[in-house]
């Protein structure tokens, strides 16, 4: 491996944060594009494949998450006149790589699983088609996008599954790189989660906010009883009050009673400490013992989708998830790759390419089109991946099956589509993965390590080969 030294002439100018995610990658990708125009092979159509070769340990299913998130990477990935000057200075590439660089945009086209489907191994989660200069260059954002939003979205929907309909809030922010932790919360969204904490995410991506105060504003004032009264003020008696900075039955108490001294009902107590599962049936008997029978109660305090399952019995009504959601709960990323699978030959023939590496990295070779079959009840029984050229060969496959199509257009000859970004887009994602989650057979909604909850097949109509995956 080759690094670049520091140039002793590089430009003097303080760095500002770039506005494109050109940037975003690894050096190779721009050496290897610099190999490519060289060679005369930089414009040979390609084909890549991002996929999972296995689910990380402990996932019986995957979730598509970071869709809307790359098509508006791949929106702003230009290479602007500072970013040129830098790979200049610093030597990274030669001049005809810049002079290629300079007026990039990506013209490819892009399919792939529809945000927040539900996946297994193997399934190509994104097709990406072009030019191998233009789809080479993806590669390094497309997996730190699909990576990470994957692994968070996937913990989040074990989290929900563990939490049986009560509602969970990411309160991830302070646990994760300030930018991480926006996408984070997007992807919480996807699997299942209903607000978040940071203002950013919810103002970027239509995200409900949540949030009241900390033990630090109860320590600010001389007494537990001016704290509760001074947040009952500003922000009403519907409020939710932390009451453990103290001895928590006491805090309750105090709490209600602020809530009824402005004429209203305390709208919840916040539990942060302790035996959770003992304090919420007494946090309950004593809510319930004061008639403050519509307070509710929510609990924090390091919760993964294993401390929610434990507080299934208890009296809890939501649940706020901070460090295990923006770190995957102990899978920090989806483990995928972004493989090439197809590329033309000299005289623009389409040829299958797989690497044939041992210690389980070898690739299967050619174009993918993925379905799901469902049995007769209606449950997910197989992914179905079909090996072909042609849609026309591998729709009728998958149809020959009854297995539902997965992949959507997502870029076509570079024009985004647009349905899949926004709030519209998550609100699309975060539906469909209940919806995709609910056609899984029971065995997903379990917790403890064991097999992918669906097997995958592939079938290469070519040669008519059945592989187990």
């Amino acid at each position: 491996m080759t690094t670049q030294p520091a140039q002793a002439n590089a430009a003097r100018t303080t760095p500002t944060a770039s506005p494109t995610t050109s940037l975003l990658t690894d050096m190779y990708e721009l050496t290897m594009l610099q190999g490519a125009l060289h060679s005369g092979t930089a414009e040979r159509r390609s084909v890549f494949e991002l996929f999972g070769r296995t689910l990380p340990a402990s996932r019986r299913f995957g979730v598509v998450a970071g869709t809307g998130r790359l098509l508006d990477a791949i929106k702003r990935f230009t290479f602007t006149a500072q970013q040129i000057d830098f790979l200049h200075a610093q030597k990274v590439v030669d001049d005809d790589t810049l002079d290629f660089l300079r007026d990039f945009r990506f013209t490819g086209t892009i399919r792939g699983y529809a945000e927040g489907e539900c996946y297994f191994s193997g399934s190509p989660l994104l097709t990406v088609e072009g030019t191998f200069a233009q789809a080479c260059i993806l590669e390094t954002l497309a997996l730190s996008i699909y990576n990470y939003d994957c692994a968070v979205a996937s913990a989040a929907s074990r989290m929900t599954i563990a939490a049986h309909g009560r509602p969970c809030a990411d309160f991830g922010a302070r646990r994760a790189h300030e930018r991480a932790a926006v996408s984070a919360a997007r992807a919480a969204v996807v699997g299942g989660f209903t607000a978040t904490s940071n203002l950013e995410a919810g103002l970027r991506y239509g995200i409900p906010t949540v949030g009241t105060s900390a033990h630090s504003f109860t320590l600010l004032h001389d007494t537990e009883e001016e704290a509760f009264a001074a947040q009952v003020a500003a922000l009403g008696p519907g409020t939710t009050i932390l009451v453990d900075t103290y001895d928590i039955a006491q805090g309750i108490e105090r709490a209600v009673r602020a809530a009824r001294a402005v004429g209203g009902e305390l709208g919840a107590v916040r539990l942060d400490s302790g035996d959770l599962v003992a304090e919420a049936f007494k946090a309950r008997a004593q809510l319930d013992a004061l008639g403050a029978t519509s307070t509710r109660i929510t609990v924090t305090n390091d919760l993964d989708e294993y401390a929610i399952a434990a507080l299934g019995a208890a009296p809890v009504d939501s649940y706020g998830v901070g460090t295990k959601l923006v770190t995957g709960s102990g899978r920090p990323t989806a483990a995928l790759v972004y493989k090439l699978v197809e590329r033309a030959d000299d005289d623009g023939v389409m040829q299958e390419v797989a690497k044939f590496s041992q210690g389980g990295k070898a690739t299967v070779g050619g174009r993918k089109w993925a379905g799901r079959v469902v049995d007769a009840s209606g449950r997910a029984a197989e992914e179905l991946i079909v090996s072909a050229r042609e849609s026309t060969e591998a729709l009728a496959a998958l149809g020959a099956a009854g297995a539902r199509p997965l992949q959507v257009d997502l870029v076509v000859d570079g024009v985004i589509q647009e349905e899949h970004r926004g709030p519209e887009g998550l609100a699309a994602a975060a539906e469909r993965h209940r919806v995709s989650r609910a056609e899984l057979p029971y065995e997903a909604w379990r917790l403890s390590e064991g097999e992918p909850a669906v097997p995958t097949r592939h079938l290469d109509l070519d040669g008519r080969q059945v592989l187990r995956g």
